[in-house]
């Protein structure tokens, strides 16, 4: 439906840690979001992120695009992130998005619940550079050096700038697909080094 966010969630009844996947999108469209491309690519990293005590939660917004000044996206992460926070107080929420999801994983990095973001090629504006973020929160930042979609440098300034790590995979662009191991083993990272750290 166009009027509502939807989530499909996987895992145990009771887990250590939540890994929310945001998708890609448009600047502009009130277009209902489709389970397309950009959904079924968080398919895989959801296969990584996976292991004993993670629950994997797939995000597809109300809408396409962003919208600004409305942020569809972000109000619907929102959402999912008050569905986790009932589902499973005081359980920690890590963040996964490509693109324009990577963008809406920024905006919310000091929301309640949230403790690690991984973006993805993520769609970053100058204006976005001064978004807070919380330095006892991991931040990783990976980019396509042939990406023409979105902007590595902008990414690795990004993470200079708030205490995160950048990686630079070298020979992929925007669809992630030449390197897709690559992607795969630093989200499967990302998640194994937060849920082996004490929480």
């Amino acid at each position: 439906m166009a009027n509502r966010p939807h989530l499909v969630t996987h895992g145990p009844a009771a887990p250590r840690a939540v890994v929310l996947l945001l998708h890609g999108g448009g600047a502009d469209s009130l277009a209902a979001a489709p389970r397309g491309v950009a959904y079924l690519r968080m398919l895989p990293f959801g296969w990584a992120a996976a292991r004993p005590g993670v629950a994997v939660w797939r995000l597809r917004y109300r809408y396409r695009g962003w919208n600004e000044p409305e942020r569809h996206p972000v109000a619907d992460t929102r959402w999912a992130l008050d569905r986790a926070a009932r589902e499973h107080p005081g359980v920690p929420v890590l963040l996964v998005g490509h693109s324009m999801g990577g963008r809406v994983a920024l905006h919310v990095a000091t929301d309640p619940g949230v403790a690690g973001i991984c973006a993805l090629a993520p769609w970053i504006e100058p204006p976005d550079h001064g978004l807070p973020t919380r330095p006892d929160r991991p931040l990783l930042i990976a980019h396509g050096d042939r990406d023409r979609i979105t902007d590595p440098a902008a990414s690795a300034r990004f993470a200079a700038g708030h205490g995160g790590r950048f990686e630079l995979v070298r020979g992929d662009d925007h669809t992630m697909l030449r390197r897709w191991r690559t992607w795969n083993r630093l989200v499967a990272a990302f998640v194994a080094a937060f849920v082996a750290a004490p929480l």
